[in-house]
C-alpha cells in the first residue's frame, strides 16, 4: 500500500480537533435522500504536477477531491473513506487553505483582525472557517490589534509623522476599536511630530516671508492631520530656526 509520508502536520490531534469542528460542519458532504455521494475506497494518492503541496485523492478508480500534502499523509491505498471521513478531511483542507492564504497576507505586513477578516471574505471563505482562522492567527500571536495599532502609529511617527486625527481616521480604517485606539495614541506629542513632519521640508523649500511661509506650511501641515495649536507652534519653532541659520529674514527687523 502507498503511502505520503515524510511531512508533519501543521496542526494535530484534540486542539485541531476543537478549533475547526465549526469549519469542519461549514463544508459538509451533501446527501440526496440519505444515500451517500462519495464514500469509497482509496484507490490513488497523487501529487498534483503543478502543486507538489496537494495530493489529489481517487476513490474506486476516480478523482474525488484533492487536500494539502499535510492532510493527505495519514492515508493508504486500499483505506475506505465514510462521508463522514471525508467530510472531516475537506473541512481540515478547507481550514489549512484559509489559514495558508493569511499567513501570506499577514508577510507582507502586520495587519489587524478586521483586515484579515476583509481578505478572508473577499476569498469567499466561509464565516465558520474565517472565525476558526482568526482564532487560530490571534492564540499563535500572529494578530494582535493593540500590537497593530503601536507598529502602525511608531511608523508613521519615524517616517511620515501624521496628526492625531489623521492617524485615528487611519486606525479606524482598520477596524480598530475606539479603546485600542485610545491607547495607542496616548502618548503622542502632537506638536513635536507637527515640527518634524515640517523641517526638513521647510529648510528645502520655504517662502522668504513669515506670511507666505505660514500660508504654504499650515496648509500642508492641516492636510496631515495637525490641530491648530500644533501648526501654530511648528510654525513658530521653524520660523525662529530658520531666521536664526539665516535662511529667511526676521521681519521684525526694520
Amino acid at each position: 500500500m502507498s503511502h505520503i509520508g515524510g511531512m508533519t502536520p501543521l496542526m494535530s490531534g484534540d486542539g485541531l480537533r476543537k478549533e475547526i469542528a465549526v469549519a469542519t460542519a461549514a463544508t459538509a458532504i451533501s446527501f440526496l435522500g440519505g444515500t451517500p455521494t462519495m464514500a469509497g475506497t482509496i484507490t490513488a494518492l497523487k501529487f498534483q504536477k503543478k502543486n507538489k503541496e496537494r495530493v489529489n485523492v481517487y476513490l474506486d478508480g476516480r478523482y474525488a477531491f484533492s487536500l494539502a500534502a499535510i492532510e493527505a499523509v495519514p492515508l493508504r491505498r486500499g483505506q475506505w473513506l465514510s462521508d463522514r471521513e471525508i467530510e472531516d478531511l475537506l473541512g481540515r483542507d478547507s481550514f489549512q487553505r484559509a489559514y495558508d492564504r493569511a499567513l501570506r497576507f499577514l508577510s507582507y505586513r502586520p495587519r489587524s483582525e478586521a483586515e484579515v477578516r476583509r481578505y478572508l471574505q473577499r476569498q469567499k471563505v466561509p464565516p465558520s472557517i474565517e472565525t476558526a482562522v482568526v482564532e487560530r492567527l490571534t492564540s499563535a500571536g500572529l494578530l494582535d490589534d493593540q500590537a497593530f495599532a503601536r507598529y502602525w502609529v511608531e511608523n508613521r511617527e519615524n517616517f511620515n509623522p501624521r496628526g492625531r486625527g489623521a492617524l485615528q481616521y487611519e486606525l479606524r480604517q482598520k477596524g480598530l476599536s475606539e479603546e485600542t485606539l485610545a491607547l495607542a495614541l496616548e502618548d503622542i506629542d502632537e506638536e513635536d511630530s507637527a515640527y518634524r513632519a515640517l523641517i526638513s521640508r521647510a529648510h528645502r523649500m520655504s517662502p522668504p516671508d513669515h506670511r507666505s511661509f505660514c500660508q504654504k506650511w499650515g496648509s500642508f501641515l492641516r492636510r496631515r492631520g495637525f490641530s491648530y495649536e500644533a501648526i501654530h507652534a511648528a510654525l513658530e519653532r521653524t520660523w525662529r530656526e530658520l531666521v536664526e541659520e539665516g535662511q529667511v529674514r526676521d521681519e521684525t527687523e526694520r
